[in-house]
């Protein structure tokens, strides 16, 4: 099955680019909304995948445009907008779905899947599991183990959310309280900057072992950098 994913933040598009082509759909991208227009204007696809600010032109003016050329590809849009009328504008210029950044991949995955379940005549996806890989680092994201130097790393949930959301956005300054967000949610009190220092300082003693460089790096008073 073919996908189109749109969007400018390369940081996030071009791992999921990678980690879709590991399940085993054909993905095509587009870093603005003039380019991931005239793409899907060609037609072919069987999802579109649409950041809602983009240069240019938006996902949601996309999606808006092929509905009113009634064309019913599937659409899911990624979104940082998370407020109630954010998510009523986004389902009314005719989107399928609508997923706030940041999310977990299997959730993303999952979003995928039911939304070509529309697309006529579907084709499985690979079995194989999600894989992120940076460096000597190998994340089994359906397992939740970590494979460093081919040597297998168990990890507690929490220390698998906030090493998938750190290698799905490398060499990236993520805030404190981007990362809180992230692994306690909504409805959770978020900890203090003692519990998050916590964590971050199990995981770097899980996969830094012996090593005198560290991969997780702290920026300090602002936050932290992967890689």
């Amino acid at each position: 099955m073919r996908i189109l994913l749109v969007d400018d933040e390369e940081e996030l598009a071009e791992p999921l680019q990678r980690i879709l082509t590991n399940q085993g759909y054909t993905v095509d991208s587009a870093n603005s909304g003039d380019r991931g227009w005239e793409m899907a204007q060609v037609g072919g696809y069987d999802l579109l995948i649409l950041d809602w600010m983009m240069p240019e032109k938006s996902g949601v003016e996309i999606c808006r445009a092929m509905r009113q050329k009634g064309d019913n590809t599937p659409v899911l849009i990624l979104t940082a907008k998370d407020t109630l009328d954010d998510r009523v504008d986004g389902l009314d210029s005719g989107a399928d779905d609508y997923l706030v950044k940041p999310f977990e991949l299997r959730e993303l995955l999952a979003r995928v899947r039911a939304l070509l379940r529309r697309a006529p005549s579907p084709i499985s996806p690979s079995n194989e599991p999600v894989k992120l890989n940076y460096g000597d680092l190998e994340l089994d994201c359906d397992n939740q183990v970590l494979y460093r130097d081919r040597m297998a790393i168990a990890l507690t949930e929490r220390e698998y959310q906030l090493l998938e959301y750190f290698m799905i956005h490398p060499n990236q300054l993520l805030s404190h309280e981007q990362i809180s967000q992230h692994l306690w949610k909504e409805g959770e009190d978020l900890p203090t900057s003692n519990a998050l220092a916590a964590q971050i300082k199990l995981l770097r003693r899980k996969i830094d072992r012996d090593r005198q460089i560290s991969l997780i790096n702290t920026v300090y008073g602002k936050g932290y950098r992967f890689g």
